[in-house]
């Protein structure tokens, strides 16, 4: 992968993360940040897997 474009992604992700904290605040459980920051990479337009196994 590109650096610019694995720059621009991790710039994405920390944008989603923050916006999701910003509007929901601290102190929740994490499946709700979970749910939100799915919503929020949605609207985004991020492909993404949540909760995927994998092998130890």
């Amino acid at each position: 992968m590109e650096k610019e474009y694995i720059d621009k992604l991790s710039f994405d992700i920390i944008g989603a993360a923050i916006e999701v904290h910003k509007f929901l605040g601290k102190g929740l459980l994490e499946s709700v940040y979970h749910e939100c920051m799915k919503e929020e990479l949605k609207y985004r337009k991020l492909n993404f897997e949540t909760e995927k196994s994998i092998p130890i």
